[in-house]
């Protein structure tokens, strides 16, 4: 068997294997340096779009562009797509104010489910290669890694103009990569586009997709609710509805998703959905921090910390506007310790306008100390008198 014909049946043999392992889609991609991707992603940060992720600069891309930085004698890449597609959406069972997770947080951390299934894979490649001294470094978004860049470049699908990979299966994928001193045929990246199709610019209700493969990061409902510690910004919590973790809009109207199949990761990636995709809001407010800890232990909504949770409910509470969630908003203005949740209780309860709802943002108006709340009262009472 000559090299070529060997390393063909290498990348096969390993590609399956990974299949088997229980990702979705697999490719492989060549080591060299991510240049044009790379810039791309510097321009955006120089250009402020990904403001608001402090972890996420100029350096880091750099690092990321060059795998030998991140494995010396990196020769191949393979990029794994799990996905965590559901069948149907989660309804909610009553008429409760409810709130909207992003559908891969309904189960297990993926972060969790990856580690498994990539360490399970690597320590099978010896046996899988023939080769006993393997060199591999691995990343699931925790690390530098370009990992869309590596996906296109890997013939695992193309950039869609909401900026998610999308793939032959769909766009309901999270992505891994091995980098590797495997040397590995690579595939070639797919010549699939977007073509005409806008429909997700079209629909993201901040406007964050900016233009097509452009996204602002701080108009992002998903960064707003999970990654943003700190106030949101008035003119945009309206537009934020009941999502209360993440947001799967640019990706429910996508058109790749009319045919997509649930994932082989299906049962640990979307575990207790029910419970976990349509979460009762005022249920939720009401939880301490140890009570929020154990109600989502092992799920990516962790990443959103109690006191983010707790702002996002309500918000969504005020995009609901019921009159039965004012004593629970109007108790979170009164008592909670976050002057940050306490104002936007204090939003919620302007949108509801009530008189309850009034008389509590009156009442709190006399015994807040906290000036960034008291400038919240204001403005909801500014728009209910």
């Amino acid at each position: 068997m000559n090299r070529s014909s060997h390393t063909d049946t290498l990348a096969q043999a390993v590609k399956d294997a990974a299949r088997q392992a229980g990702f979705d889609v697999v490719g492989i991609a060549s080591a060299d340096v991510f240049h044009e991707r790379g810039e791309t992603a510097k321009e955006r940060v120089g250009d402020g779009l990904m403001d608001g992720l402090p972890w996420f600069t100029e350096e880091r891309v750099e690092r990321g562009m060059d795998p030998a930085t991140m494995l010396p004698n990196a020769r191949s890449i393979i990029s794994l797509a799990l996905s965590h597609h559901h069948e149907g959406d989660a309804e909610a069972p009553d008429n409760a104010p409810r709130g909207r997770i992003a559908r891969y947080a309904w189960g297990e951390d993926y972060h969790r489910i990856f580690a498994r299934k990539v360490r399970a894979f690597i320590e099978s490649l010896p046996e899988i290669t023939g080769v006993e001294d393997i060199g591999t470094r691995w990343y699931t978004d925790t690390g530098p890694m370009l990992d869309r860049a590596v996906a296109e470049r890997a013939g695992v699908g193309w950039f869609g103009k909401n900026t998610n990979i999308l793939t032959s299966q769909g766009s309901w994928m999270l992505l891994a990569q091995i980098i590797t001193t495997l040397d590995l045929v690579p595939d070639e990246p797919l010549k699939n586009t977007c073509g005409a199709c806008n429909i997700c610019v079209d629909a993201c209700p901040t406007g964050a997709i900016v233009a097509p493969y452009v996204l602002d990061n701080r108009k992002c409902i998903s960064y707003l609710t999970i990654e943003n510690r700190g106030p949101i910004p008035r003119e945009l919590r309206p537009l934020i509805g009941d999502w209360i973790f993440g947001c799967d809009i640019c990706q429910d109207v996508c058109p790749v998703n009319r045919k997509a199949q649930v994932g082989k990761a299906y049962t640990e990636l979307t575990r207790d959905a029910d419970n976990r995709a349509r979460p009762e809001l005022v249920e939720l407010l009401e939880l301490d921090d140890d009570g929020f800890r154990e109600r989502f232990k092992q799920s990516a909504v962790l990443r959103a910390k109690p006191e983010g949770m707790r702002r996002n409910v309500c918000i969504a509470l005020g995009n609901i506007a019921d009159p039965s969630t004012v004593p629970a908003l109007a108790r979170v203005l009164r008592e909670d310790s976050s002057p940050i949740v306490r104002g936007h209780a204090a939003w919620a309860l302007g949108r509801i306008r009530t008189d309850e709802a009034v008389g509590a943002l009156r009442g709190a108006a006399q015994r807040e100390k906290d000036a960034g709340v008291l400038e919240e009262i204001k403005e909801a009472l500014g728009k209910v008198n």
